[in-house]
């Protein structure tokens, strides 16, 4: 990945479990790709909710005697990367509220885009805000509706506001899930021995030794309960389904799926797609490692090309897109990945990436790879230009640092330090992908939730 996504968050819930909060947390683990930042656990004991959360890695914030602790019977998960709102303790998830109606406690992955209007009017309404995060807003307008209980509560918070999201809300009563009216961002429906469960991807549910049922749909408003199973309280529309496009292409784990699609069958078809399209004239084929060997196998393949492994990646470095902060992009980059120079040697490479944005790791290796004797290197892009900002939960709300959108395409090739430069079109995408759309604003600026660039951006700055 050249450039360095910052994806929103994790959410995971489960109910009906005396070991909800252990399974919870081994479900955290298998979402730490998608936050880096923070961690937490809330579970319902007799009634109450306790919280447990702080900075840093699923293992850094738990331990098997803090888990084992936290007891109850229903419980929900977060792992955080920060896109409205500063990486704060304040900021970490799941947030607690004590209201009218009950407790309750709040997890959401994704944005809001009408963030910063709803809170300054709350707070023109006497609200006082603890957190800078968008989240806090729901739980305002929950704790300010005249709804009889907190499913009401928050659906009518959920009506205020518009976005790309997934949430999972533990209540005395079970847990809330709920996704999107265009289904931008994930969430899953499974089972584990009867009892429900709700997460960002598949990946979790293969964790704890549950079974996926189905996507939650898009607009769809669920409860989760240990005796009633699963209510549907708003249907969705599956018709306006427009997952974004990232989560196939990097975001996701490759064991997930969505919609029945395996992560890893659709990033292999994304490599095959682009080597119709753009083929190159190399000796061998690199894959960033790791979310784009897939597609550098299937560009491998469909031109009947070797395909090596020419970059190492340190297992000890997380992922750069979760730093904050361009420096620290560009260190973690340099410590991440280092060359084969035996296998790049007098050869000219087919360098494949899912995709680039800020283009930091690219420059990168482009030059490790002639100082290591590459005698050409031709960059594959197994997605579209990154042209325009997300506002649906991707930290790219800042048009300036997308290295694609402000640089004309033979330049950003002289940048990168490419021989050449070609990219997998939009249409490209939808026939790797299988499924009939996705939201692809990012790469046409067709944005599926209306948006306000100013209101947006702002919503996405870090505070």
């Amino acid at each position: 990945m050249s450039g360095e996504l910052h994806e929103a968050c994790g959410v995971f819930g489960i109910v009906g479990r005396t070991d909800a909060a252990a399974l919870t947390a081994e479900a955290l683990f298998s979402l730490q790709h998608r936050g880096q930042e923070s961690a937490g656990i809330a579970v319902l004991d007799n009634g109450a909710i306790h919280l447990r959360k702080g900075m840093g890695l699923v293992h850094e914030v738990f331990h098997a005697d803090d888990v084992n602790r936290l007891g109850g019977l229903a419980a929900i998960g977060h792992v955080r990367y920060s896109t409205t709102g500063a990486s704060r303790p304040e900021n970490a998830q799941p947030l607690f509220v004590r209201a009218h109606l009950g407790p309750f406690a709040l997890a959401h992955n994704g944005n809001l885009v009408d963030a910063l209007a709803a809170r300054d009017r709350l707070e023109r309404q006497g609200a006082i805000f603890q957190t800078t995060t968008d989240t806090e807003v729901v739980a305002h307008l929950m704790a300010r509706s005249h709804a009889t209980n907190l499913a009401g509560a928050f659906q009518d918070a959920l009506g205020q506001l518009s976005g790309g999201y997934a949430f999972a809300v533990l209540t005395p009563d079970g847990v809330l899930g709920a996704r999107d009216p265009f289904g931008i961002r994930p969430l899953v429906l499974g089972d584990l021995g009867g009892m429900p469960c709700i997460a960002s991807e598949t990946c979790a549910f293969t964790a704890i030794g549950a079974d996926f049922v189905r996507e939650v749909e898009p607009g769809e408003v669920l409860l989760l309960a240990a005796k009633s199973g699963v209510t549907v309280l708003a249907g969705g529309d599956p018709s306006r389904d427009k997952l974004c496009a990232f989560e196939l292409i990097y975001f996701a784990r490759p064991d997930s799926r969505f919609g029945g699609e395996s992560i890893y069958q659709a990033r292999r078809r994304l490599g095959q797609q682009l080597a119709r399209e753009a083929p190159a004239p190399a000796d061998v084929v690199l894959g960033v490692p790791d979310s784009s060997l897939p597609a550098a196998e299937g560009f491998a393949a469909e031109l009947s090309l070797p395909q090596e492994l020419g970059l190492v990646k340190s297992r000890y470095v997380g992922r750069t897109f979760i730093n904050p902060g361009q420096s620290n992009r560009e260190s973690g980059v340099q410590r991440k990945l280092t060359v084969v120079p035996e296998v790049v040697h007098g050869r000219s490479v087919a360098l494949i990436d899912d995709s680039l944005v800020r283009g930091t790791t690219m420059r990168h290796l482009t030059r490790l790879l002639r100082e290591a004797g590459a005698t050409e290197v031709h960059v594959r892009i197994a997605s579209p230009r990154y042209l325009h900002p997300c506002h649906y939960g991707i930290d790219t709300s800042n048009r300036d640092e997308l290295i694609a959108g402000v640089t004309r395409e033979d330049e950003l090739r002289q940048l990168i330090g490419a021989d050449s430069l070609k990219f997998l079109s939009a249409q490209g995408v939808l026939r790797a992908t299988g499924r009939p759309d996705h939201c692809l604003a990012c790469f046409t600026g067709e944005y599926p939730v209306p948006v306000d660039e100013e209101e947006a951006g702002g919503a996405t700055r870090d505070e």
